[in-house]
Formats: structure tokens, sequence, C-alpha cells
């Protein structure tokens, strides 16, 4: 008897104890929407991927209808809608490609 009053105590602790999850079971990831698209990982910086991909998340051409992506005056529409976050460097420069690529990769898209 005096052994069951001692087991009770641990299999009241044991009972209420909250359960964990599965080992293997994973939390769901976030899909990301169809209008956005991913940052390009294997696209280097100055390529037209990378510039497709600036261009779709500053939103710098409408309907195809815009600067020619990488021409000074595109350089500069990135320039005007990256506002205060915008690189110092020259436009269009490899050093403010790599700013540009840094900066749309930690920020939330447009």
């Amino acid at each position: 008897m005096r052994r069951f009053l001692a087991m009770l105590p641990l299999a009241l602790l044991t009972a209420c104890s909250p359960a964990s999850p599965p080992p293997d079971q994973k939390p769901p990831q976030p899909k990301a929407t169809a209008t956005a698209r991913s940052t390009p990982d294997n696209a280097e910086l100055g390529s037209p991927l990378w510039y497709e991909w600036v261009d779709e998340r500053l939103h710098i051409s409408d309907d195809g209808h815009g600067p020619d992506r990488g021409s000074a005056e595109w350089n500069s529409a990135v320039q005007h809608k990256l506002g205060q976050e915008a690189p110092q460097s020259q436009p269009g420069s490899p050093q403010w490609q790599q700013a540009v690529d840094a900066l749309l990769r930690t920020r939330p898209a447009m």
C-alpha cells in the first residue's frame, strides 16, 4: 500500500505534464504568395534574372513598359523607389548592385 501511495504523485505528475510533439514533426512553413517571386539565389548580380527580380520587387516597369533594365534611367528609378535607403555608391556599379541586392533580400516586398 505504501508503494502505491508513493507512486501516486509520480503518476499524477506524468499525466499532467504537457506532451511534446513528435521530433520528426515540423511546423508548417509559410508559402510565398503567387504574385511575389522569391529571391533568385542563383542569379548573379547584374544578370537579366537579377534585374527582373529587382524590377518586380520595386515595381519599376508597368506591364513591360518602362526604362530598360540596367540603364541609367532604370537605375535612377531604383534609387527613387528605395528613397532614403538607397545606396550611396554610383548607381549601376557592382557596389551599388550588391547594396541593392542586400537591401531587397532583408526588407519585405512592396
